[in-house]
């Protein structure tokens, strides 16, 4: 990759096979779709309007499992059945568009509290730009 950084645009870099979830989905769902894809992050559209994105931290946030074991084992999984996606999610989540430089969705991120910015153009969702996949391209620079 013979590219400078601020030549990069987002859609040359960002994940354009999204794994995307409903707002009805429960957080037990949304974490086996997690683990079952190995992603961190997740844009939650409905009707095919991004409106929220949701990590595993916000989903592990919501266990007991951390704090007391296997013990409140069986109160995470009634959680995990009872809330949903829409409950926990961040809404309305900053974006960036298919054509920003690859250096502003970073600047974004270094100054943000999350990792992972949905990626729309014409108001639709064509892709996900998280840190791992800014990562990956600067040592591709680097090479």
């Amino acid at each position: 990759m013979n590219m400078e950084l601020e030549e990069l645009k987002v859609k040359d870099v960002m994940t354009k096979e999204v794994i995307k979830l409903s707002p009805k989905v429960t957080l037990r769902e949304a974490r086996e779709l997690f683990g079952k894809y190995k992603i961190r992050h997740a844009p939650v559209v409905r009707n095919g309007e991004l409106v929220g994105i949701v990590s595993l931290t916000d989903i592990q946030r919501m266990t007991f499992n951390d704090a007391f074991g296997d013990s409140e084992l069986g109160a995470d999984q009634a959680l995990s059945d009872m809330l949903t996606v829409w409950q926990i999610m961040k809404q309305s989540p900053i974006t960036a568009d298919e054509e920003d430089s690859v250096r502003k969705a970073a600047e974004i991120l270094t100054h943000a509290e999350f990792h992972a910015l949905p990626v729309v153009r014409d108001k639709k969702l064509t892709g996900i730009l998280t840190t791992t996949d800014i990562i990956r391209t600067l040592l591709k620079i680097c090479e």
